[in-house]
């Protein structure tokens, strides 16, 4: 017998108490830098940065609404996240565990993005006071963030992944903190050297008065050797060294240099779990498409057969001539592929196949591909690293590609990651397609998948 909906809705609310473990020391010093007998109770904010899993967001996310309730009452409080889902999802929750296991009382008014929290206290002659403030959760996620916290007067915020927000919408959120007193608090991953955020607030925390703490794994007792271990493996090149060394650095060279002939260009024949095809479009540009197949014991992708036609090399196709060419790709291939993912901005081309029968009778989904570009990459580089992602000999273009898909320096000199757009045809295929399937289908971890750590270039 199922539970009804209300049951329901009762487990969904149901906030469980946070199991702590013993705070590390960087853990303790977010915990207490605001405190009467801190050195430091009179810097302006804290800065806590460094790699994935190292304890900064648990910590700064209870210190600042432990200093908010002891220093204010009735005031209005700042929670921002790239977007609010986001953040309730990884501050929130666990904060409102913390809270209620340190006996706060928390009200969550879903439908406004507000967190009512009270407190009661004993004063130093013995009396109980009770403190109830007001934190208000904001996404600043794009230039256009700003505009919603505009007008709101604030005694305090807080910006979780600072480094993923814009400028504007940094600076407008600490302008709205007037009230007597008011304190930021940052934590983030990182980024660029050449990042807004460091330039204008790390490099400037002394004349700003700012407390900087950098951590990494080690400086989060709950995770075991197992667990760092494994995080560890993750990560290769750019991602290694930002996401597990806490490096700020440039992204430069070869975007693939994991990538070896001798050991990713394999030719296979075997039953595959399922297959898909990914499609990158073009008129003038190439156009590519990929036949592709998971092998599930093995968490294994390989690229079984390409096409790729250049349209100032080879002549222009229509539309139609390329969706013929499609066909009769599968129809050599011999394979029915579950899927069809294709480049999300190819609207013409997904309509053209769409009206045609061909799909429909073979039950063929067309579904437009996950685009993000720096979470694609980062997914590609782990599994090129582990050797679960292969290709066939056949595939030419694409060995050719992994050898010139570089990083653009002048856009790094800027504080932009973004790959060169030449020789990225194949390159993209390859991303839609394995970033796509193992979204759909959850085979790789969660912190792979969705590591926002890093802005990207979204094309």
């Amino acid at each position: 017998m199922g539970l009804s909906a209300s049951a329901l809705r009762r487990m969904k609310n149901k906030v469980i108490p946070f199991k702590f473990v013993p705070f590390s020391v960087k853990q303790k010093k977010v915990l207490t830098w605001w405190n009467n007998n801190s050195p430091y109770k009179d810097y302006n904010a804290i800065i806590a940065d460094g790699s994935v899993r190292s304890g900064k967001t648990v910590s700064l996310a209870l210190s600042y609404v432990m200093w908010a309730m002891e220093s204010f009452n009735g005031q209005n409080f700042g929670m921002c996240g790239k977007t609010i889902h986001a953040h309730r999802r990884n501050v929130i929750k666990p904060l409102k565990q913390m809270l209620k296991s340190r006996r706060y009382e928390v009200v969550d008014l879903l439908n406004e993005n507000v967190l009512i929290i009270q407190k009661k206290y004993k004063t130093p002659e013995g009396a109980t006071k009770t403190s109830i403030n007001y934190f208000y959760i904001f996404g600043g996620g794009d230039e256009s963030s700003q505009d919603t916290i505009q007008g709101i007067t604030l005694a305090g915020c807080l910006f979780d992944e600072v480094a993923l927000m814009p400028e504007s919408f940094v600076n407008q959120a600490t302008a709205r903190c007037s009230v007597d007193g008011a304190k930021y608090w940052f934590s983030c991953n990182p980024d660029n050297p050449f990042h807004w955020f460091k330039k204008e607030w790390m490099e400037k925390a002394e004349v700003k008065r700012v407390l900087y703490l950098h951590f990494t794994m080690k400086d989060n007792p709950s995770l075991s050797e197992e667990v760092r271990k494994r995080y560890e493996s993750l990560y290769t090149g750019i991602f290694y060294k930002r996401f597990i060394l806490g490096l700020w650095v440039m992204a430069d060279g070869v975007v693939y240099p994991m990538f070896d002939s001798d050991l990713n260009v394999i030719k296979y024949d075997r039953p595959w779990t399922r297959n898909m095809i990914s499609i990158d479009f073009g008129i003038q540009n190439p156009t590519t498409f990929g036949m592709y197949g998971y092998y599930a014991p093995d968490k294994h992708y390989h690229l079984i057969s390409s096409y790729h036609h250049n349209g100032r090399e080879d002549g222009q196709k229509t539309v139609k001539e390329y969706v013929d060419d499609l066909i009769e790709f599968i129809n050599a291939s011999n394979i029915r592929p579950e899927y069809i993912c294709i480049d999300p901005s190819a609207s013409a081309l997904i309509v053209e196949i769409r009206k045609r029968s061909y799909f429909k009778r073979r039950k063929i989904k067309i579904i437009p591909a996950k685009n993000n570009v720096m979470n694609g990459i980062q997914t590609v580089s782990y599994l090129l690293q582990e050797r679960r992602f292969t290709l066939d000999p056949s595939c030419i273009h694409d060995q050719e590609e992994f050898a010139a898909y570089v990083w653009d320096e002048d856009k790094a000199d800027k504080g932009v990651d973004e790959v060169i757009k030449t020789n990225d045809h194949c390159m993209d295929r390859n991303r839609y397609a394995i970033y796509t399937d193992a979204i759909i289908y959850k085979t790789l971890s969660p912190t792979l998948l969705n590591n926002t750590s890093g802005k990207g270039a979204r094309y």
